[in-house]
């Protein structure tokens, strides 16, 4: 006797789901026993009078102890971690059962508040995984989204504080695009950097920001005659509009531009329902002329956004010019 179609399927479910939940209870037990072995190292620091003598001591002797019936788990490093850990964060409620302790040991390498607030936000908003937020901040997601915004717009649209009104407050310049694996000194089209990209779909809309659907590829408009193929068609529900991108792998000119907003008219025109907002259109370039692209668009535009794009992470020296420029 055959079992019922879906049974086994609905109990591997069942499974599955366990599995997840054992998964995340035994990592948030991992974080609550690192902020407990911090407290406990912080008071008996104080014990001290504070002394920075005593307190590399007692860390040294107490993981040479620990070591022995528990491992190298709780090595001397470990335990500054979790130090370190509860002086950050020394309010118990503040340390979320969504993040790992894995997501937390790159978190404490921040130093800036804003920052490290911006990314575990971010982090459990979007499902981050340890990996992606790893990635996010070292392509200097945050820097990136600060060169067009004010710290505290950031900070409110990544809380959900208020929805984002500028395409600006979401997409970043440049764009870091080293997962399509092409390297900045070869030869490549258009199409090879279009084809890459859907390839790697997932991180392409991580890269983008909050929000992005795929909707369509080479899309075809047909005008009196004569045909139209648009690269990208994306949606954002938190923007609620239509997002048109071209790539160009070449320094953008002004036709290049003008052909964006005819895109970007046609689907306002035709595409777009009265509930949405007015359509964004992104062009993804290898170089730019900012003073081109700001003479070729109205003063007031909202709605065209040219990127640059980079197709390796950023070296420590460019993160700190970024750093530098928006102190």
């Amino acid at each position: 006797m055959d079992l019922r179609k879906g049974f086994v399927e609905e109990v591997k479910g069942i499974i599955e789901n366990s599995r997840v939940k054992a998964i995340r209870a035994v990592d948030h037990i991992r974080v609550k026993m690192s902020w407990e072995l911090g407290r406990k190292i912080v008071e008996e620091e104080q014990q001290g009078m504070g002394r920075a003598e005593y307190g590399m001591y007692l860390i040294k002797k107490l993981s040479e102890q620990l070591k022995i019936e528990y491992g190298a788990g709780f090595s001397k490093r470990q335990l500054e971690n979790s130090r370190k850990f509860y002086k950050e964060y020394p309010i118990a409620q503040t340390v979320s059962a969504q993040l790992t302790w894995s997501h937390y040991l790159i978190c404490l390498g921040i130093e800036n508040q804003a920052k490290r607030q911006f990314y575990e936000t971010e982090t459990i908003k979007n499902s981050w995984s340890v990996r992606q937020l790893e990635r996010q901040v070292n392509s200097q997601f945050y820097e990136r989204l600060l060169l067009n915004n004010d710290p505290e717009s950031v900070l409110s649209v990544a809380r959900s504080e208020k929805q984002p009104i500028d395409a600006k407050e979401i997409i970043k310049d440049p764009m870091v695009l080293e997962f399509l694996g092409l390297k900045p000194e070869s030869t490549y089209y258009e199409k090879d950097l279009e084809s890459r990209i859907i390839s790697h779909l997932q991180e392409f809309l991580l890269e983008l920001g909050n929000g992005f659907a795929f909707m369509s590829r080479q899309k075809r408009i047909h005008l009196d005659g004569d045909d139209f193929f648009i690269d990208l068609v994306l949606y954002n529900r938190l923007l609620q509009c239509f997002v048109i991108i071209e790539i160009k792998t070449s320094k953008i000119t002004h036709q290049d531009i003008g052909q964006l907003q005819m895109y970007v008219n046609y689907h306002d025109r035709y595409e777009k329902k009265d509930h949405e907002h007015p359509t964004i259109g992104i062009l993804l370039c290898a170089d730019k002329n900012d003073t081109v692209v700001k003479i070729s668009l109205p003063e007031n535009n909202q709605t065209i956004v040219a990127s640059k794009y980079q197709l390796y992470l950023p070296t420590e020296q460019q993160l700190l010019e970024v750093v530098r420029g928006i102190e």
